[in-house]
């Protein structure tokens, strides 16, 4: 039996006790069989699969509060968290029972507060009676004690669900997907505060990876810098605490260097989450932030060498303008659509997307070129800056009033112009007159940056119908 194993019991033994004493027990929980999902997510243009398939995140929208579920690759799924005890897991179940998740194969409890916990006695009697159960519990093992903590033991015992103390390093035997446990470790720290020993997740898929840190805040944040210092570097970061300025500190965003983050919380959080000053520090970094209150159902889906990052509601990712957004309703259905790509192959040959401007007039846009490096100083040579698009379909295109944008959201929109069957456009940082066959969006200066970002183009109905990213 190596070391590791002799802990994972040890564990298992530990909260054994702590449930004993709280009137519960722990059993063991059916076998894992990996649960078949039938969602497609690949509305936009296809991730080319380079890491054993695809592995989807999804930021659920419950409001002042957050739960997200893992797809892997062969299937399996975790859930970390099951939303606010105010409304008692019911708008997770409902997007669980809507994209057809039949077994949660790993239930993380981050810590146990009850606007994380919410929903775990729902959650296991619901997989455990009219669905395939629950795989396995893994739990921080600092009790609560409130009654949505008591609930959740109960539940545990009654349906005699496997729970797992989870500590630093505990393996979490994820098919296809590296998950390493950074958080909490031990002796647990702060006098064992609840958010400062959350249970810290990374996940790996290929070059893509995702960290999810809890309710971390400055205590924990430094810990995990100190420890595991470049080890931390990931694609995605999802906002500590909901987006507290206790959390999503200097240094560790510093340390990590994501792509993009990821806020779950209230649109009139009674915290003010997210703060200004934690909105300024992503501001400060370029950092393109997404919003459950305003983007809705957040959902990252990684082929192992990029990043799709797919919303419901299309808003500022600007994170100085992220309050800009129309809040989205809890529980509203809706399909997500790409709004950003991280990590994709630049473009090199025209890649057709069929679109229409809000059901008048057919084509078919694509991109032929992306020049973003111009020849010298490219804030001296703005015109030598430009993309150019075609329509590749055999009927005209009117593009008035659709919209150009990057991922920085500097966006240019097309006067009346049409495009007709198989012309060309070019449309140049600079200025200049326009004529049927270039236009300018008279920045002063560079709109694409040079070391990658995203052409994304969105038809007069607000809707997005192309995005190409480049690096």
């Amino acid at each position: 039996m190596d070391s590791r194993t002799a802990r994972r019991m040890t564990a298992t033994i530990a909260v054994a006790f702590l449930l004993v004493l709280a009137g519960c027990s722990t059993g063991v929980g059916p076998e894992t069989t990996p649960p078949q999902t039938t969602d497609d997510f690949s509305q936009t243009q296809t991730l080319t699969s380079t890491a054993n398939g695809t592995l989807e995140v999804h930021f659920i929208n419950v409001g002042q509060s957050v739960s997200t579920l893992i797809v892997g690759p062969t299937g399996e799924t975790m859930l970390v968290d099951t939303g606010h005890y105010h409304d008692d897991g019911e708008y997770v179940l409902q997007y669980l029972q809507r994209h057809n998740i039949d077994r949660i194969d790993y239930l993380v409890a981050s810590h146990s507060d009850a606007d994380h916990i919410g929903g775990n006695a729902e959650v296991i009697e619901y997989f455990e009676t009219e669905a395939n159960g629950i795989g396995a519990i893994y739990d921080s093992g600092i009790a609560s004690s409130t009654q949505t903590y008591q609930q959740y033991l109960d539940a545990v015992e009654a349906h005699n669900v496997t729970l797992y103390e989870t500590r630093e390093d505990d393996p979490v035997p994820f098919d296809s997907v590296d998950v390493a446990v950074l958080g909490p470790p031990e002796p647990y720290l702060e006098n064992e505060d609840r958010n400062e020993n959350s249970i810290v997740l990374k996940l790996t898929h290929g070059e893509t990876s995702f960290l999810l840190t809890g309710d971390a805040e400055d205590d924990q944040e430094a810990y995990l810098v100190d420890t595991y210092g470049n080890q931390l570097q990931a694609t995605v970061v999802k906002a500590g605490h909901h987006g507290s300025s206790s959390s999503s500190s200097e240094s560790f965003l510093d340390t990590v260097q994501p792509k993009t983050a990821i806020i779950s919380s209230a649109y009139e959080s009674q915290y003010d989450h997210p703060t200004q000053e934690l909105l300024q520090r992503f501001a400060d970094r370029s950092l393109p932030t997404f919003w459950t209150a305003t983007h809705g159902n957040i959902v990252l889906v990684s082929d192992g060498q990029g990043v799709s990052v797919r919303t419901q509601q299309d808003a500022p990712t600007d994170p100085t303008a992220l309050r800009d957004g129309t809040p989205v309703e809890l529980g509203l259905i809706g399909d997500v659509v790409e709004r950003l790509r991280i990590g994709s192959e630049p473009v090199a040959t025209p890649t057709p997307t069929t679109v229409t401007d809000g059901g008048t007039v057919g084509g078919e846009l694509a991109v032929t070129t992306i020049h973003a490096d111009a020849a010298g100083d490219d804030r001296e040579n703005l015109n030598d800056e430009y993309v150019v698009f075609q329509n590749t379909g055999d009927e005209p295109l009117d593009l008035t009033d659709w919209t150009v944008s990057d991922e920085a959201e500097q966006t240019y929109t097309f006067p009346e112009y049409t495009l007709e069957p198989g012309e060309t456009v070019t449309l140049r940082t600079g200025s200049g007159t326009d004529t049927e066959t270039d236009l300018y969006w008279n920045s002063g200066s560079p709109i694409w940056n040079n070391g990658g970002d995203t052409v994304i183009v969105t038809n007069s109905a607000g809707q997005q119908v192309l995005s190409e990213s480049y690096s």
